[in-house]
This record gives structure tokens, sequence and C-alpha cells, in this order.
């Protein structure tokens, strides 16, 4: 063998392990969704017309221009999602700005929740999927999946404001933690902290009914989760961003997600350091739909312009830091169940079709 010949023959075998160890350093993962959040926010940050409409704001526009506002967008957003725009940015990778052609949708053409959230984690536009009260899914979720593979076994585990995780996860079916809506945390022997997050949650507003708690408890009841019993999945999914929106209030709207980047931030500083996910997890943020523009800004499904527009955005060992994507491209939902398997050393398989997964540069 040449010189030449030895010295490619290096090159290429070092390229190849480290590929392999960048594929290999996620041994966890963590994945976020909340609740029908707009690109436009996330990308051009609070939209002057919305705070300062007297239908939308609510007598509150001083205060939400005060707090979000900025006639220079990257500023306007990075108020608004500091941790987005500040470690996320930096490290990870964010698509759906649509003002770049970088675009991100649905691939259900139902433009609404329960739809929604089978793409995200079955990876499987199922067209039978067609109500928020819709029965157990029928579909297997990444989730259910994962659970099963000898290495992530016992080590699953989901929250969620919203009660009809019930049914999107399959409870009955799913073998793995399930704590949706007012269902208590802990088991039959929680700590001390599940107990008061339980009696808290009992004790709570239900400004939307028994159907759906506060993002707060769910965030808590997961992040205690978290602490104790150590997953290596984690899913958690916010509701209030919806909720507000569908209200009309745009200050809380935008509250509840700034709420939610602080939480995004406190998961992450947590697993950087703890020994157990510390450089060794990733992050995956996204949302079940998006929503209309202008007046229609409260609504989504199929007949509201937009509503299929949505976003992701991932961070976490080996991922190159990409930050705002800006390059053309078109991705999908359902595509995003086996990027989270791919993440993992995965290959997502089912009884139904599931996409491929978003090569990450």
């Amino acid at each position: 063998m040449n010189t030449l010949t030895k010295f490619l023959t290096v090159i290429f075998l070092t390229g190849l392990v480290q590929t392999g160890s960048a594929q290999s350093k996620i041994k966890n993962i963590i994945i976020v969704t909340t609740d029908g959040f707009r690109w436009q926010e996330i990308f051009n940050g609070a939209d002057r017309a919305l705070a300062t409409s007297k239908t939308f704001s609510h007598g509150d526009s001083v205060a939400i221009l005060k707090k979000y506002w900025d006639k220079n967008q990257e500023v306007a957003r990075a108020k608004m999602m500091p941790f987005l725009w500040g470690a996320i940015a930096r490290q990870g990778q964010i698509y759906g700005n649509r003002n770049l052609d970088n675009k991100v949708n649905t691939a259900n053409p139902y433009w609404f929740s329960y739809p929604g959230y089978n793409e995200i984690l079955t990876g499987y536009p199922d067209t039978a999927v067609n109500s928020n009260n819709y029965k157990n899914n029928p579909n297997t979720t990444i989730l259910e999946y994962l659970n099963k593979q000898p290495q992530f076994k016992g080590k699953v585990a989901a929250f969620a404001a919203w009660g009809a995780f019930d049914r999107i996860l399959n409870k009955p079916r799913a073998n793995f933690p399930v704590t949706a809506a007012f269902e208590k945390t802990g088991g039959l022997h929680p700590t001390a902290n599940e107990s008061m997050i339980n009696k808290m949650l009992e004790d709570s507003y239900r400004p939307f009914g028994d159907e759906e708690c506060l993002d707060v408890f769910t965030h808590y009841a997961a992040m205690e989760y978290l602490k104790q019993n150590k997953p290596r999945v984690l899913y958690i999914s916010y509701g209030e961003t919806d909720e507000w929106a569908h209200a009309g209030n745009y200050y809380s709207y935008l509250n509840a997600v700034h709420q939610v980047d602080k939480w995004l931030s406190d998961i992450w500083n947590y697993i950087q350091n703890d020994p157990f996910y510390k450089n060794q997890t990733a992050l995956i943020i996204t949302t079940d739909h998006g929503r209309g523009t202008d007046s229609q800004w409260t609504s989504h499904g199929q007949k509201i312009p937009g509503a299929n527009q949505i976003w992701f955005a991932v961070m976490g060992p080996g991922i190159t830091a990409k930050g705002e994507m800006k390059q053309s491209g078109q991705y999908y939902q359902q595509q995003l169940a086996q990027t989270i398997a791919s993440l993992l050393g995965t290959k997502f398989t089912a009884e139904h079709p599931v996409a491929d997964k978003i090569s990450l540069p």
C-alpha cells in the first residue's frame, strides 16, 4: 500500500469513526410540544397588530409591547423565547421560517390537535383520525415502539396537560406511564413533591374545564419524574398556548410560550448537570398544528389558511450547530417520529407506514 493510499484510508476510516461517534452520543431524548403555537411568533416575534388590537390585547397593549415587541424582529423573538434564540440557536437547529422558504407542514389534512399529535408520534398521517374525540389510537406511537425495545423498556414516560393524551397514546395498551390532565402523579408511592403537586392540582383553578390542567402542574410532575426515575425517553405536552389563542387573549398566549421557553431552559440545565443525562441527551420541540393570521389567528382547522404550517427545533450531542435553517426546504410533521428513532440509533417500524426521517445536517 503506497503512502497516498494509506493516507486516504486513514481519512476514510476516521470519518466513519467520527460519524458513528456523533450518532452514538445520544442515549436519551426529551420530546416537548406546545399546542398550536404559530411559526409567525417563533420567527418574527410578537405581532404588533395583534398586540394593539382592542379585541385581542384585552387592555394590555402597553404591557405586551413593553415585554415582547421590538421593531427588530430578531430582538423581538429573543425577548419572547430567549432560550430558543440563545442556547438552541447556538447549539442546535430551528426549522420552519417560511420567510426564508424553509417550510414545515402537517401531512394530515385536518390541521387540529389529535390528528397532529398522531402524526408527530406515529409518523403516519392517518386520515381515519379525524376528531379530537377519536377513540384510543389504533396506531403505534414511537413511545410505545421504544418501550418495547430492550434498551428502553421501562424507561419511557409521558406527561400532558390535555386529557385526550390517554387516547392519543392509547394508555390502556401503551404499557408505560401516561399522566394527563388531572391524573395524579407518583403512583401508589408518590414522593413528597409529587404529593404536593397532586394536592395543588386537585385544588387548582380550572379555566379550561376538567379536560385540561394548567401547564405548571404538567411541567413540575414531569420534572419530578425525570429526577426520580431517570427515563431515557420523556414526552411533555403543554397546552396553554392553544387555549389562550382560542380565547383571543394575545398577552396570555405570548406569556404561555415565554413560560414554556423558561421551562425548556430548566430542563436543559438540569440534564446538562446530571451525570446520567449530561452530553448524552437530545431535546426536540414542535407543535401539533399552526393557526390562521390576522383576525383568524385564534382558529385552526382545514378551513383556516396556514393552519397546516408548523415548526420544530432540535439540539443534542452530535447534532451540528446550524441555528436557524435558512436554506429552502420542505419538511413534514410525519417525519419527526422516525427522526426521533434515528437520533436514538434505531429504526421505527410499525403495522402502519412510517415516514422517512429528516436528515439533520
